[in-house]
């Protein structure tokens, strides 16, 4: 082939030179270009022989692998065969096993259990009964106990009531000897320093019957007669020029001029509120002045 384009080109080249009178240096520059192209061409000839045998050796190792692979898929599918043909021999024998137990525990069951169940749900039912019984009995002694305590708090708190329904006629003697000596006092003794002690006991005196008030049933016998009492006390009280300023369920501040004994924490409260809970001592004035600072307990929120 090589031959042939060569010989191609040299007649040309030949025919060219005699119709235009080139000289033999043209011929020789034509036929040295030729050769060029020749090599150049043997070059990529050469190249495209490597590629192509690279390429059939490609081909050849992917053949190679595919047979490979082939047989592994069918050592695998064999395998595959094998292992399903003995998993449906051992499932084959274990449902007939299985059937077989489950025939004898049914025998079983219908000719030797049959009194035993029915023993054991004899004793779950009896069992159930003792049992609502039993928790019948301790329902009705709670409500027994809670009805006796209740009975117990309502007989104490009517006691209570009656103590202080005496005190607080105690109180009233208390409060006329304190009015009969503001009239007994001579000028003079008007102008000195005046004593209060009896006032701050009849104060004391009544806030703790009070606080002990709002801790009981509001329907304890003769709970109302005595709250009346008590406001009757506060009034003769006032009368003669005594305060006992409200701070029960106030909200506190800083401000206020009291004695905290204590601050308990209140969920119930929102943040930062605080409520005064618990009155121990009275604040106490006297003509609108302060005589007695209160003690208190704050709840906080």
């Amino acid at each position: 082939m090589k031959k042939k384009i060569f010989t191609i080109f040299l007649f040309t080249s030949i025919s060219v030179f005699a119709q235009n009178n080139i000289t033999k240096e043209d011929v020789d520059k034509q036929i040295s270009v030729l050769n060029g192209k020749i090599n150049s061409l043997k070059s990529e000839n050469n190249k495209f022989k490597g590629e192509i045998n690279n390429l059939n050796s490609n081909i050849s190792n992917v053949n190679q692998k595919l047979e490979t692979l082939d047989q592994k898929v069918q050592t695998t599918a064999s395998d595959i065969q094998k292992t399903n043909s003995e998993l449906n021999g051992k499932i084959t024998n274990s449902e007939t096993t299985t059937n077989q137990k489950f025939t004898q525990v049914d025998n079983s069951l219908s000719k030797n259990s049959l009194w035993s169940i029915i023993g054991i749900l004899g004793a779950i039912i009896v069992s159930g009964l003792v049992y609502w019984l039993v928790s019948k009995r301790q329902t009705t002694d709670k409500t027994d106990v809670e009805a006796q305590i209740s009975r117990t708090k309502l007989s104490i708190e009517e006691s209570l009531v009656s103590e202080f329904g005496k005190q607080t006629e105690l109180l009233e003697t208390q409060i006329k000897i304190l009015e009969q000596q503001k009239k007994n006092v001579t000028i003079t003794q008007q102008e000195a320093e005046i004593d209060h002690s009896l006032a701050l006991k009849v104060a004391d005196e009544i806030t703790l019957i009070e606080r002990n008030i709002s801790l009981m049933d509001q329907n304890v016998k003769g709970l109302k007669h005595l709250a009346r009492s008590v406001s009757k006390l506060k009034d003769n009280l006032l009368a003669n020029g005594y305060e006992l300023p409200i701070l029960l369920g106030k909200s506190y501040n800083q401000g206020m001029k009291v004695i905290i004994s204590s601050s308990i924490p209140d969920e119930n409260l929102e943040e930062g509120v605080e409520i005064i809970t618990k009155v121990l001592k009275p604040q106490v004035n006297y003509k609108d002045i302060m005589i007695q600072t209160a003690q208190i307990e704050v709840s906080v929120g």
